[in-house]
């Protein structure tokens, strides 16, 4: 058994908001997705954070992803955005003391997700409008969180407007791009990968990822990252498409791989570790038995799985 180059790694959680929309008793998924399951089942939540931290991750988000104004608006709720992360965070907070883990020994983080749809770019709004709704996000979590994370980039437009929100107060830069999932090394807005490299190097972000693609796609992109000498990491997917998830349908539509179990996702995670990945994790329809699979597999391998962010 090789040893890898790398000794620790960033371990996020899995796919938080799938994973607690999937359990909930609901008849069908509401676009808020797992915003709406919590405002129902908040138990449910901590339930699902506190599984995530046993099973190793020590980088975590609250369930807030789908609560951003533009979102909120749509189900006359913009009111309660305070109150609804507020209530994430809470729900987070409960879980980490349910799991005994002392807090010094985790990185809570901000969630700066799309604004108005994960795969759709053309939804996204202006950059005078982006700018004005992430620095909303950011002033509503900033007193809960360690830093933040960018999540589920699919255009440059809200990329250049949350780079510059987050400058603005002096915050780090953990920023994750979605890409095509053919293997083009292109954002879901059809912009290319090399592009937004170049941006994002020029703008000096401490951390480039990929998330919420195929991991096929992941491991195309890699090499390509690697190149950029950012620091870099990745947390996949387990859809077996996101075609259908556009023009306001719920994730009902998508569909669950059935080859991806924790084994599978773990030789996808040791070939991007090897390539000089320090930031590991998962994203929709990655449980928390494949970050324990994960967690246990790597420390194996004598890489420490505690470094924050």
């Amino acid at each position: 058994m090789n040893k890898l180059s790398i000794s620790t790694v960033v371990l996020l959680d899995g796919g938080l908001g799938q994973e607690i929309n999937r359990r909930s008793k609901q008849d069908k998924s509401h676009p808020l997705w797992s915003v709406e399951v919590m405002m129902n089942e908040p138990d449910l939540v901590v339930q699902v954070h506190k599984e995530f931290l046993e099973a190793g991750a020590r980088v975590l988000c609250p369930n807030n992803y789908t609560a951003t104004p533009l979102r909120l608006r749509k189900f006359d709720l913009e009111s309660r955005l305070d109150e609804i992360h507020e209530q994430a965070f809470s729900l987070l907070d409960e879980a980490i003391a349910k799991a005994d883990v002392d807090r010094k020994d985790i990185s809570k983080m901000g969630c700066l997700p799309p604004l108005a749809a994960s795969y759709v770019a053309s939804e996204a709004p202006s950059y005078r409008e982006s700018y004005e709704q992430y620095s909303k996000l950011v002033e509503v979590q900033q007193p809960f969180v360690d830093g933040f994370l960018v999540e589920t980039m699919s255009n440059l437009t809200e990329i250049r407007a949350v780079i510059d929100v987050l400058k603005s107060v002096n915050e780090p830069i953990y920023l994750s791009l979605t890409l095509m999932d053919d293997g083009s090394n292109r954002l879901r807005s059809g912009e290319s990968l090399r592009m937004a490299l170049d941006f994002l190097v020029e703008q000096s972000v401490d951390a480039c990822l990929i998330n919420c693609s195929v991991p096929e796609s992941i491991s195309t992109a890699l090499p390509l990252i690697a190149g950029s000498g950012l620091k870099f990491g990745a947390y996949a997917n387990g859809f077996t498409s996101v075609e259908g998830l556009s023009g306001g349908a719920t994730v009902d539509v998508l569909e669950r791989r059935t080859d991806l179990a924790p084994e599978a996702y773990y030789a996808y995670v040791l070939e991007w570790i090897d390539g000089g990945a320090e930031i590991i994790g998962g994203c929709c329809e990655i449980s928390p038995a494949h970050i324990s699979f994960l967690k246990k597999s790597l420390s194996s391998r004598g890489i420490d799985c505690t470094k924050l962010l």
